[in-house]
């Protein structure tokens, strides 16, 4: 598997700037506080006590996807109803400015960016427009192959573009909120990878010939990346089941193998960081560990 020696946020955005794609969480927008705190946790909560007054935080052992499953019970099912007000309290989210400088810096580097969010604060930061590629197929529940640019994308690889992976607010249906979403995208891109007719990703002699190679899910598996806002804990299950089929696709075939590096804050305190560490590391991501945000958002590199 391949590996590379950068130890820094610095040096990396320096020595790979023309050949990294970026994956960004949500922590890019806690970074600094504005009138509204751009936390879809804080949202789940605010949902929560509507739907039972007595929860207001989510209980400790409970994570995230599975908090929003027991709100869809409580709420009686009403699925819809509740990611559609999800997206209403989404409205209005800042662009701030260390949004403009990361996103210009991708805009200027011809950078993929794949994003777990499903506000269009990155896209707007640079003005980026929508694309929806005519596809007979197209479903909004999974709308992989839509993001928003700048420029038309005949490769997802090669040009600059915000790709959605847990959907998008444009498509109410397509916000992956709970354990079972997130298991439904499993099995989902599961089929592209091994069981997509003649040509699975895991099967195909050109790479540019599966199921899923307009979509962000060809990003993953074909470019360098950087992965940075995102706790990737264990409720992160779509994304944590991507880099271990990354992994294995990689010892299938070595010589299509690529880097990826994970920046992080780095936390003593924290007795789950060390086995996530083990478990990127497993998986060929080497993890770069910051001392504080600003490191991350307010870094020099990105004015390069």
């Amino acid at each position: 598997m391949a590996n590379n020696p950068v130890n820094s946020l610095s040096a990396l955005l320096e020595q790979s700037s023309d050949n990294l794609a970026l994956i960004i969480g949500n922590g890019i927008h806690r970074y600094v506080e504005s009138k509204r705190v751009n936390s879809w946790d804080q949202l789940l909560v605010e949902i929560a006590q509507e739907c039972s007054p007595g929860l207001v935080e989510v209980p400790p052992g409970t994570t995230l996807t599975e908090f929003y499953d027991v709100l869809e019970l409580l709420s009686g099912g009403k699925i819809g109803a509740l990611q559609k007000q999800f997206c209403a309290l989404l409205d209005g989210w800042d662009v701030l400015p260390h949004h403009r400088k990361i996103m210009n810096w991708a805009v200027r580097h011809r950078t993929p960016v794949l994003t777990t969010n499903f506000d269009q604060v990155l896209s707007d930061a640079v003005n980026a427009q929508f694309t929806r590629p005519q596809n007979p197929k197209f479903t909004s529940y999974y709308p992989w192959e839509c993001h928003f640019s700048q420029t038309a994308i005949t490769d997802p690889c090669a040009s600059f573009g915000v790709w959605h992976i847990n959907g998008m607010v444009k498509y109410k249906r397509s916000i992956r909120l709970g354990l079972s979403h997130y298991m439904g995208s499993v099995q989902r891109a599961r089929t592209w990878l091994h069981r997509s007719g003649d040509a699975p990703l895991f099967g195909a002699k050109d790479r540019r010939d599966w199921a899923g190679a307009n979509t962000w899910i060809h990003v993953v598996f074909n470019k360098p990346l950087l992965i940075f806002g995102l706790a990737l804990e264990e409720n992160e299950v779509f994304l944590r089941w991507l880099l271990i089929e990354r992994a294995k696709y990689f010892k299938k075939f070595p010589g299509r193998s690529y880097p990826a590096w994970y920046v992080y804050k780095n936390d003593m305190s924290d007795d789950r960081q060390a086995g996530k560490l083990f478990f990127l590391e497993s998986m060929g991501v080497n993890c770069i560990a910051v001392q504080t945000f600003g490191e991350i958002y307010d870094n020099a590199g990105w004015l390069s």
